[in-house]
């Protein structure tokens, strides 16, 4: 073998004998591809912010949906691919036994691979024309997106999508086979029998790197004096803070996924310790197959590992911070009780009428900018930034209980507004200085700062007296009313008693989002664990005539097939439960010593429910992706003896 056209024959027979493992290879970038491609012609169609007052913004949520997709496919992809050239170490330790170089392995691995990648990713690009109009769709349902939002083709995302998939799914399969290609032909056909050396220097070294940056990212969130910014923002936004929180999560994930061959064993001899005395045969060699194979073992676990850590962990950190959302209004608020609109909105001098103090979420524009950028209506002008507040007509300190850093509550009134911390660190804004903004109805004024308060989770970053600026609030009416005492008459909303408030009314978006990051990928997560597996099981006929050849039955076979399946979830599950408390711990310390100093503190909760569905999802479809093929070639197939 001295040229690369002597290897066009190998190629494609082995395109035909190993259909499932191009096929499987061909499903996951598919589908990848389909995932980022829809996301991001979502995330183009969103440039301008349509979404309800105090919920999230439409586009960053979808900017971190995009992010999280993204994440989800080039973990995937990348192994898949791997995965598949892991497959065939039989094949190239014989190829490498008749002469085959190294270079002849890398130039045959890596056309297959481009050619299944190329037609994965254009049907990936085709798939998501309509998948980007039914995602919308589903936004719509959840209520993260506005009535009639849609997407359009989009031909920037889609090539995006398609050239991250390309390079990802060769860079996959090219670093399998470099590794491979260096291996003796002695050592090859050695290697071939049993995973002896998975960890490679470059996964230890990426795992360390991902250890440290995680070490490094835990310490700024404690320690920095501010929250970290929203995509697009200047300031920390703590609606964002739950979000970002991911990026530890996700972190804590890759991390944990590149050493997973150093703890899959361990893990693996631990599960299994009581099955050393079975008598029967099925459990002893699942755990045999489960050690010898590492490869194997550690590429079927991942999607599953994906899932439920990306459950446990966002779900987790979510309910974390919904509780902190609660724990602190229930610190903070000051009135007895609260009316919100019924089935028709308050009236605007509600406040008036019942002797309380009203608030109106509403946004300026050009916060902080300088008077000259008032004339410049360019989307890149300073003065078109817009800027969540809620304006408070009447007694502020009658509503809540707002831990001050600099001023008093009784100074907001007037043409006066109050900033959070993270605001005022973030503008370099002081007590008594003149700020400029627009307000909802075009009119540019300044106002004095006149309260500088500690970041809430719950209330908007800034607060507009209402004694001179509701004129100007553009027709919006209030969302709230607090009162000391039950009001006589209700004005057709709801009253809420302050002693038992329920959940805040912002969890309610903050799961909104959370469901709208996490679903798509984790969709996809799960179709790539039956995908996994039922690669794993087309790679296996051999080892199954084998055991048939020995006297094994098929009910053992098939026995044996959904032990290793509820091990490798067992595994899975395992490695999930470490992540999700190692970040839960690490979101309790969040909020307990940087966002609810001298209010409250939440504890440490596991999110048990989470984590047990999504084990059951993932052991579900991972056994019965492997019993019926295995089934299936059990039937057809009767080895020669």
């Amino acid at each position: 073998m001295r040229t690369p056209a002597t290897l066009l024959p190998v190629a494609a027979a082995g395109l035909r004998h190993r259909k499932a493992a191009f096929a499987g290879s061909y499903l996951a970038l598919a589908f990848g591809v389909t995932l980022v491609a829809t996301t991001g012609s979502l995330l183009a169609d969103t440039a301008g912010d349509d979404s309800p007052l105090g919920a999230p913004s439409l586009h960053k949520v979808l900017l971190f949906t995009s992010a999280m997709a993204a994440f989800v496919a080039v973990f995937v992809v990348a192994g898949t691919f791997a995965f598949a050239v892991a497959q065939r170490r039989r094949e190239i330790a014989m190829l490498r036994a008749v002469g085959a170089t190294p270079r002849q392995i890398v130039a045959l691995i890596t056309g297959e691979a481009a050619v299944v990648a190329l037609a994965a990713a254009v049907t990936g690009c085709l798939l998501s024309l309509p998948g980007a109009p039914a995602l919308a769709a589903w936004l719509v349902a959840r209520g993260a997106a506005p009535a009639g939002f849609t997407a359009h083709p989009a031909a920037g995302p889609m090539l995006l999508a398609a050239a991250t998939g390309l390079a990802v799914a060769l860079l996959g399969a090219v670093t399998a086979a470099v590794r491979a290609g260096r291996v003796r032909a002695a050592e090859a056909l050695a290697d071939a029998a049993a995973d002896r050396t998975v960890m490679t220097p470059l996964r230890w070294a990426a795992g360390a790197a991902h250890l440290l940056a995680l070490a490094g990212a835990l310490g700024y969130y404690l320690a920095a004096p501010t929250l970290p910014a929203a995509p697009g923002d200047q300031t920390g936004d703590p609606q964002f803070a739950s979000q970002w929180v991911m990026g530890l999560d996700l972190l804590t994930i890759t991390a944990l996924a590149l050493l997973a061959p150093v703890l899959v064993p361990p893990l693996v001899r631990l599960l299994t310790a009581p099955l050393t005395r079975a008598v029967a045969a099925a459990p002893l060699l699942a755990r045999q197959n489960a050690l010898t194979a590492v490869r194997r073992t550690v590429s079927t676990a991942t999607p599953a590992f994906l899932a439920i850590a990306l459950t446990g962990t966002v779900v987790g950190s979510t309910a974390a911070f919904a509780d902190a959302m609660t724990a602190q209004n229930r610190a903070t608020t000051a009135a007895r009780y609260v009316l919100r609109p019924g089935g028709q909105p308050l009236p605007a001098d509600a406040a008036h009428r019942l002797t309380g103090t009203a608030t109106t979420p509403t946004v300026v524009t050009g916060l902080g900018a300088d008077t000259a950028a008032f004339d410049d209506h360019g989307e890149d002008s300073p003065a078109t930034v817009p800027t969540a507040a809620t304006v408070v007509d009447g007694d502020l300190a009658a509503a809540w209980h707002l831990p001050a850093d600099q001023g008093t509550p009784a100074d907001l009134h007037g043409p006066a507004f109050a900033a959070s911390t993270d605001q005022a660190r973030a503008h370099g804004w002081h007590l008594g200085d003149q700020v400029n903004l627009r307000l909802a109805d075009g009119t540019v004024t300044h106002l004095r700062l006149a309260l500088v308060y500690r970041t809430q989770l719950g209330l908007d970053e800034i607060l507009l007296a209402g004694d001179t600026l509701t004129p100007h609030l553009a027709g919006a009416r209030p969302t709230a009313v607090h009162l000391g005492d039950r009001p006589a008459d209700l004005l057709g909303g709801t009253l809420t008693d302050s002693r038992d408030p329920g959940p805040d009314p912002g969890a309610h978006y903050a799961w909104i989002a959370t469901t709208t990051i996490l679903g798509p990928a984790l969709l996809y997560a799960l179709i790539a664990i039956v995908n996994t597996m039922v690669m794993s099981v087309a790679d296996r006929r051999r080892d199954f005539d084998v055991l048939r050849l020995t006297g094994t039955l098929r009910r053992q076979i098939l026995h044996t097939v959904a032990l290793e399946s509820a091990l490798v979830v067992a595994v899975a599950a395992a490695l999930a439960l470490a992540v999700t408390a190692l970040t839960q711990w690490g979101t309790t310390a969040l909020l307990n010593h940087r966002i609810l100093t001298g209010q409250a503190t939440i504890p440490l909760h596991l999110p048990w429910p989470a984590l047990t569905a999504g084990t059951a999802v993932c052991l579900t479809l991972a056994t019965t992706a492997a019993l019926l093929p295995t089934r299936l070639a059990l039937t057809r197939h009767t080895p020669a003896r």
